[in-house]
C-alpha cells in the first residue's frame, strides 16, 4: 500500500479531510496529521517520520497555505525527499491557487482541483489514488499538461522503452488520440503528454521522451504554428538529430519542418499501411541512437505540400536566447534566415540566396546574440576571428577552426546533437546547421555553402555587422 503525506494550512483542514479521506477509502494509505499525531507525540519527529516513510507527498496549495512559514518548511522537506530519494511530489490546487507562487512546485504536473465539487470531487480523488497507486489512468493529467508551462528543473532521466513521440496542441487532441490507439493496434510504441501524470516532471520528461525518441510525429497546423511549446519541442527533437514524422491536420507546414516529407490528413485520415511500415523500420532499426534518418519514399495518398506557414509569434529568439538555449536558438536562428528569402523547403542556402538576405535581419539577429551571450556569440564576433575571402572550399575550413566548429581541418564534424553544448567557445554560434537536412549525403557541402552565402553577404556594404 502506498504511504502519502499530506501537506496543507491549518485554514485547509476542512477539505484536505475530505481528500484524505477519499484518498483512504480509494486504499491509499495516508499521513494527515488530524488523524495520524497521537496525545503525547513530539509533532516535529513525527512529521520528519512520515515524510520518511511515504513514497509519495501531496503539497495543498491554496491563497494562504502559500505564505504559511510552517507549509513552506514541509515543502521543503517534500522536495528534498523528491530530489534525494525519488518521492513523487504531487501539487494539489485548491481554492484559486496561482501555482507560480512556488516554482519548484510548478514543474511537476498538478492536479487541479479548483471549483471541483460534489461526484466531480469523488471521481477526481478516485482517480488521484489509482495515480499513487501505480495504475496510471491514461490521460489523467491530459488537461492540467496543457497548461504547464517549460521551467528547468533535474531531468528524471530516460525513458524505459523509448518511443514515437506525438507533439499537438489542443484542439487535435482528438485525431492525436485517434493516431494514438491506432498506433497501438500495430504494435508501435507511442508516447505524448496524455501519458504524463499528476507529480510528473513535465518540462524534463517531455525532453527526455524527445531526446530518445524513436521519432517525433507532430500534428501541424496553425496553433501547433503557434504554439511556443510545439515549436520547442521540435526544436528540441532536431537538437537531438531525432527523425520526424509530420502528420497535416490543417493549414500549413510547419515552418521549422518546411523541408520535410509529411503525410497529408487534412481530410481526417490516418496513416496507413504504407506510412506504418516506414515508422515501423525504424522501431526494426534498434535504439535510437542507432537508428537510421526517417525513409524518404513518399506515401502514394499524399497530396501536394502547400508552402509553410509564417514563423510563429509565439517563439521569439530573444527568448531562447535569454533562457540559454543555445541550440534551440541556433536551429531557429537557421530557420528564420531560410524563411526570409524562401528557402525553407530546400534547407539551405545558395551564394545568389545570401545576396538576397534582409541587412536588416542580420543585424537583428546579430544583435540578439550578443545581447544574450554578453558579447560571446554571434555574427560581429566570429567576423573578429575569421572572415571568408571568397566562397571557396578552404574558407570555410578556416571559418570552422576559427569558430571552434572543428579542431584540425583533419577532424571529422559530428552530428549536430554532439555538436553544441553549453561551454562552446567564443564565436561558436550560430553554426546556420540545419540539423533536418543531415538526413542526406550531402548535408556537409550544403552547410558549407549557406556558411559561406551568409558570410559573404555579412561582408557586403563595408560589412552588414
Amino acid at each position: 500500500m502506498a504511504d502519502v503525506f499530506i501537506s496543507y494550512a491549518a485554514e485547509d483542514r476542512a477539505w484536505t479531510g475530505e481528500l484524505a479521506a477519499g484518498l483512504q477509502r480509494n486504499g491509499v494509505r495516508v499521513f494527515f496529521d488530524e488523524c495520524s499525531l497521537l496525545p503525547g507525540d513530539v509533532v516535529v519527529h513525527q512529521l520528519e517520520a512520515a515524510i520518511r516513510r511515504s513514497t509519495h507527498g501531496i503539497q495543498v496549495l491554496s491563497p494562504v497555505a502559500v505564505h504559511k512559514p510552517w507549509v513552506l518548511q514541509e515543502y521543503a522537506a517534500l522536495l528534498d525527499a523528491s530530489t534525494r530519494r525519488g518521492l513523487r511530489l504531487i501539487p494539489v490546487l485548491h481554492s484559486g491557487v496561482d501555482i507560480g507562487a512556488l516554482p519548484f512546485a510548478a514543474t511537476r504536473l498538478w492536479v487541479d482541483f479548483r471549483e471541483v465539487t460534489g461526484a466531480a470531487f469523488h471521481d477526481k480523488v478516485g482517480e488521484l489514488a489509482r495515480v499513487i497507486r501505480g495504475e496510471e489512468p491514461a490521460g489523467s493529467g491530459e488537461s492540467e499538461a496543457m497548461d504547464l508551462r517549460d521551467r528547468p528543473a533535474p531531468s528524471p532521466g530516460p525513458p524505459a522503452e523509448p518511443s514515437f513521440v506525438v507533439c499537438y496542441a489542443r484542439p487535435e487532441a482528438d485525431y492525436a488520440r485517434r493516431l494514438l490507439a491506432a498506433l497501438s493496434r500495430a504494435d508501435l510504441p507511442a508516447w505524448s503528454i496524455s501519458h504524463l501524470t499528476w507529480g510528473d516532471d513535465v518540462l524534463w520528461t517531455i525532453r527526455e521522451q524527445i531526446r530518445h525518441a524513436l521519432g517525433i510525429i507532430v500534428l501541424m497546423s496553425p496553433d501547433a504554428e503557434g504554439s511556443a511549446d510545439i515549436t520547442r519541442e521540435i526544436l528540441e527533437g532536431q537538437r537531438h538529430s531525432r527523425p520526424f514524422f509530420p502528420i497535416l491536420i490543417r493549414g500549413d507546414r510547419h515552418f521549422l519542418l518546411g523541408s520535410t516529407w509529411h503525410f497529408d490528413a487534412r481530410t481526417g485520415a490516418l496513416p496507413g499501411h504504407v506510412e506504418l511500415d516506414q515508422l515501423r523500420r525504424l522501431t526494426d532499426a534498434g535504439t535510437p541512437s542507432a537508428a537510421p534518418p526517417p525513409p524518404t519514399v513518399p506515401a502514394p495518398r499524399v497530396t501536394p505540400a502547400p508552402a509553410a506557414g509564417p514563423a510563429p509569434a509565439g517563439v521569439r529568439l530573444g527568448a531562447l536566447l535569454a533562457e540559454e538555449e543555445w541550440e534551440h536558438a541556433d536551429v531557429l536562428t537557421t530557420a528564420l534566415l531560410l524563411r526570409a528569402v524562401d528557402r525553407l523547403e530546400s534547407g539551405w542556402l545558395r551564394r545568389g540566396d545570401g545576396r538576397r538576405l534582409p541587412a536588416g535581419l542580420l543585424r537583428e539577429v546579430d544583435a540578439a546574440w550578443a545581447e544574450a551571450s554578453g558579447g560571446r556569440y554571434g555574427f560581429r564576433t566570429q567576423r573578429e576571428r575569421a572572415r571568408p575571402a571568397s566562397a571557396r572550399h578552404r574558407d570555410f575550413l578556416a571559418l570552422s577552426l576559427a569558430y571552434g566548429w572543428r579542431g584540425s581541418v583533419e577532424d571529422a564534424v559530428s552530428e549536430y546533437r554532439a555538436f553544441g553544448g553549453p561551454d562552446r567557445p567564443p564565436g561558436f554560434f550560430p553554426t546556420l546547421r540545419n540539423p533536418q537536412n543531415e538526413r542526406y549525403p550531402d548535408w556537409y557541402d550544403q552547410w558549407t555553402e549557406t556558411v559561406l552565402a551568409v558570410h559573404l553577404r555579412l561582408r557586403a556594404e563595408g560589412g552588414i555587422v
